[in-house]
């Protein structure tokens, strides 16, 4: 790419691999990946990028698989204190975009503030909940979020509300692209006790019934009405089933995972094989919750 970057503060690095951002560790490059040094940084660098350039906002890399080909334009990653802050006031937390969702629910513990204890089983930060409504065990983003700010790709700031969102199961409704800064969050007022005591039940939990120690990105696909994605995946005998380098969990059978340095293509392959299994043996349509992004 030619076109000139503007001037930041922040580190704007090119041709930089990706594999190392993401949980599955593969993926090509970014033409450019940016790491802003704060939000003013941010801002800055989007009202004076050509808007010709693509855009393209990374998280922690839990639930994505980067193409091979790497991606077009810029990748903008939210990283250290200016995206991760946390702050308690009046039973409410105010979470940077950057930060992880576990590190909220262990804050939100230990000021004894009940309700956000499902983002301890979330492999995520706190601005890829409020993209898709992360949720887990009976719980997702919008029975807590109040509000959240955040910057469209030119630059201009948002102030959204729950109500803003539409949330519905993994999916927001909010049309232009934005990228999350932080969010407000309301706590139930509980004992230290009480919220911990939850809270670990659901960290076990998640440890014994999820490959959290692999390579992986979480759950492969949304859950069907009325059925468990695992159960259609293992139902078409894809349980431990090696493609390339890639296999959905024994553990889990939602969870792909690089078992053998796999590809971002065996992965996605892999998904859409069982995809057309899945489909041509149940007649239920899977559909990815882990998104694929990139050039092939």
């Amino acid at each position: 790419m030619t076109k000139q970057m503007p001037a930041v503060r922040g580190k704007l690095i090119p041709k930089a691999p990706l594999s190392p951002y993401t949980w599955f560790r593969v993926g090509g490059e970014a033409d450019w990946l940016f790491l802003p040094a704060d939000c003013d940084d941010l801002q800055w660098f989007l009202q004076n990028l050509d808007s010709a350039i693509p855009v393209t906002v990374l998280g922690v890399g839990s639930n994505v698989i980067v193409r091979d080909g790497g991606i077009e334009g810029v990748v903008i990653r939210l990283m250290g204190k200016a995206f991760s802050a946390i702050e308690i006031s009046n039973d409410q937390i105010l979470a940077g975009a950057g930060t992880l969702d576990s590190l909220v629910a262990k804050t939100a513990a230990k000021f004894g503030l009940g309700g956000l204890e499902f983002f301890a089983g979330i492999p995520g930060t706190i601005g890829g909940a409020l993209t898709m409504n992360a949720g887990c065990y009976g719980r997702e983003t919008k029975d807590v979020l109040i509000n959240a700010r955040a910057l469209d790709y030119s630059g201009k700031l948002h102030v959204f509300d729950n109500a803003d969102f539409g949330f519905t199961y993994r999916h927001n409704a909010i049309e232009e692209p934005m990228i999350w800064l932080e969010a407000r969050f309301q706590g139930t007022p509980e004992t230290q006790a009480e919220v911990t005591e939850r809270m670990e039940a659901i960290t076990k939990r998640r440890e014994t019934t999820q490959p959290i120690r692999e390579k992986t990105g979480g759950s492969t696909f949304k859950n069907p009405e009325g059925k468990s994605a695992w159960q259609c995946v293992d139902d078409a005998g894809w349980r431990g089933k090696l493609w390339g380098g890639a296999m959905f969990s024994q553990l889990h059978a939602n969870f792909m995972i690089n078992a053998e340095n796999a590809t971002a293509s065996d992965l996605e392959s892999l998904g859409e094989a069982v995809r057309a299994e899945v489909l041509k043996g149940q007649d239920i349509d899977l559909q990815w919750e882990i998104k694929r992004i990139g050039r092939l």
